[in-house]
């Protein structure tokens, strides 16, 4: 008889899910049932247990405490609390690491990891993952079926802080993994260009990891390194998840995401959000000065594009400050709240955090937590309170997506590509340009979903590729195709160099991209620290302001594409500097230097009328409106993240959930808070 398909959202839920990571392991048993009182007093409906727990699940090995768990989960039920539950691998007990000291990770460099810290794992490790797999089984046979479950949690954070090791277990697994992927070792010569420096192999048994080298080694073999890390990875997630789908049919099974791209760099997710059941992010923001709800709207969105579209759970957020930062302010009064309901806006189905009770000890004790070190005589018990009572307003929502504008490509291995060193300037950064470019997007007032090069792009009127090093051949026919069938494109500097192997493309740049940007780039100018370009518009071309470009410059040779803007000095003075190529039924846009500010802000909106896309008007800065949509209706969500109370027009009457009130024709927004509106019709 075939098992059930697993659920796509956590069992048992009526609502968005609210609640956190919950380590009772650390307090006294008689704590447990204050802390279950507190978190029926909040609204609490889930928390995440048992993530770090595996020393006192199986204190020896093969010797099982499961005593103190049983207890929990039952308190919890009796409490109407449901449990993500944790299989505790990202942290194997001493005894482990005494009888296997090799399952540490080495470094590049040679240096082998000690036990005291968290993920320090290396993933090709055969007893490793034969020990993994039996507390997964364990835990799978004693809980499947338990009342309170709604999930499981499989590891925590994969890639945080380790992803990659070095040792001659990960040689040999290399070895096997290129095998299985380029098949014969003249194929990875070929992939690799090791006729370069005379690097030549004459059998798969002579390749090793990319270890220190006296200068800058094979960025080929680097490359592929990087993706056999994430593969390592991926495969003891999915030989966890399979003993659980097994063991624990129709239970969905997820492992936390840190898809902001300042916080994961070596995971690619669009591989990973086919593998999971739910798709589930960690945010924390990075307090440097910068608009810090801009990233995490961008983190959101690129979570529900992992997911597909689909909805995904925010599964840790932090209630106030950090601890792992240089400075780690406070959250403002109400920003807890607006960073919530931002994540629910771009289709989260909850928001969790780490922690429920803030710790006393260890290298996390001044990480903020929804139970503070103050107690619930705080500011913090009470937003965490109020929040979860407006959580608790929003039942209609789950189920329902939110609607995107336009789409923006980004892609993991090109980053992974770009950023080994020896490129034309390391002020190029791809991840500043994705930031850059998004925010100009934001600040159109317009919602983003991020799609892999390779996807289906025809139902975006606009598509920006913002920094795309490396792309195949299908790419190009890929956004060829888009462009024909209607599309506008916009592409930054610098994409469309490399093919899947780091090799640039045959005849000139931007290779794979050239044709449907009508040109070719004769040679790059990169500019020195502090210089910069001026942009003008030539005669003939539609007037427009004069724009300052710095970091790059490309000698452009129009093939086709018009041109907009030239270069008025520099290298390139003369030449093309921003081109438009007609092609079919669309238009591709070329930016050949790096634009920020208000001059991107004129590019775009140009491009975007193009498109046809017509911004939102009549919004303050700073000022978002999301909408999701399903069989439960269409629910507006209005964030203000400035200090002015906001109007937003409707373009429907409806009822504003958190407060009750029916709305006509403009709703105002409070200063630093959030509105949700459910239109009628």
């Amino acid at each position: 008889m075939p098992h059930p398909q697993p659920a796509p959202t956590p069992l048992g839920l009526r609502g968005p899910a609210f609640g956190g990571d919950y380590n009772p392991e650390q307090w006294p048993e008689e704590v447990w049932h204050e802390d279950v009182r507190l978190m029926r007093e909040a609204g609490v409906t889930m928390v995440s247990v048992g993530i770090f727990s595996w020393a006192l699940l199986e204190p020896e090995p093969g010797r099982y405490d499961f005593g103190w768990l049983d207890r929990l989960l039952d308190l919890l039920h009796v409490n109407g609390v449901r449990v993500d539950l944790g299989t505790p691998t990202v942290a194997p007990p001493a005894w482990f690491y005494r009888a296997h000291p090799d399952a540490l990770p080495l470094t590049a460099d040679g240096v082998r990891y000690a036990f005291g810290s968290r993920g320090a794992i290396c993933h090709s490790s055969p007893a490793y993952r034969q020990a993994a797999a039996g507390i997964t089984e364990q835990l799978a046979r004693r809980y499947g079926t338990h009342p309170a479950l709604a999930m499981w949690h499989v590891h925590n954070e994969y890639g945080v802080p380790v992803s990659a090791c070095y040792c001659d277990t990960c040689a040999a697994h290399f070895r096997r993994w290129l095998a299985a992927r380029h098949g014969t070792v003249e194929a990875v010569n070929e992939a690799w260009g090791t006729a370069f420096w005379g690097q030549r192999y004459h059998t798969l048994d002579e390749i090793q990891p990319p270890r220190a080298t006296p200068t800058v080694g094979n960025p080929a073999q680097r490359l592929d390194y990087a993706r056999f890390a994430d593969a390592t990875m991926r495969e003891n997630f999915t030989a966890e998840r399979d003993i659980l789908h097994r063991l624990a049919p129709g239970v969905p099974v997820t492992t936390n995401f840190m898809t902001a791209l300042s916080q994961c760099e070596s995971v690619d997710y669009w591989a990973w959000g086919r593998e999971v059941d739910l798709v589930t992010n960690d945010h924390y923001l990075i307090t440097d000065g910068r608009r810090t709800h801009v990233n995490l709207a961008m983190a959101a969105d690129l979570t529900r594009s992992v997911a597909g579209g689909a909805p995904w759970l925010l599964l840790e957020h932090s209630a106030g400050g950090v601890n792992w930062q240089p400075r780690n302010p406070a959250k403002l009064p109400g920003e807890m709240a607006r960073n919530s309901l931002a994540h629910v806006a771009r289709g989260s189905e909850g928001a969790m955090f780490f922690q429920w009770r803030q710790s006393r000890r260890g290298a996390e004790k001044f990480h903020s937590a929804m139970v503070p070190q103050a107690g619930t005589d705080s500011r913090v018990w009470r937003e965490v309170s109020a929040l979860g009572a407006d959580l608790g307003r929003l039942e209609g929502i789950r189920g329902t997506r939110t609607v995107a504008d336009v789409a923006m490509l980004w892609d993991w291995q090109s980053w992974w590509a770009q950023r080994l060193e020896w490129r034309p300037s390391e002020d190029h950064d791809a991840r500043e340009r994705a930031d850059t470019f998004y925010a100009a997007l934001y600040d159109h007032h317009l919602t983003v979903d991020f799609a892999h090069p390779d996807a289906d792009l025809s139902a975006y009127p606009l598509v920006v590729v913002p920094a795309l090093y490396l792309a195949t051949e299908e790419t190009g026919r890929n956004l060829r195709r888009y462009v024909e069938g209607g599309g506008t494109l916009v592409v930054s500097y610098f994409s469309g160099i490399v093919d899947a192997d780091d090799a640039v493309h045959p005849g000139p740049y931007p290779g794979a991209l050239r044709d449907v940007l009508g040109l070719t780039v004769e040679e790059f100018s990169p500019l020195l620290d502090g210089h910069t370009v001026r942009l003008t518009t030539p005669e003939g071309a539609p007037e427009g302001p004069d724009l300052t470009g710095d970091v790059w410059s490309d000698v452009v040779v129009p093939r086709g594409a018009e041109t907009l803007w030239t270069y008025a000095d520099g290298l390139p003075a003369g030449r093309p500097a921003i081109t438009r190529n007609r092609l079919g039924e669309g238009t591709a846009w070329y930016v050949s230097t790096r634009l920020s500010g208000p001059d991107l802000d004129t590019v775009l909106g140009r491009a975007l009328a193009d498109a046809g896309v017509t911004p939102r008007t009549g919004l303050a800065h700073d000022v978002e409106v999301v909408r999701r949509t399903g069989e439960t209706g269409t629910y507006l969500f209005a964030i203000n993240h400035t200090d002015a109370p906001a109007g937003v027009r409707l373009d429907a009457p409806g009822t504003e959930l958190l407060t009750g009130q029916g709305v006509v024709e403009e709703l105002t927004v409070p200063a630093g808070a959030v509105r949700v509106v459910r239109l009628d019709g």
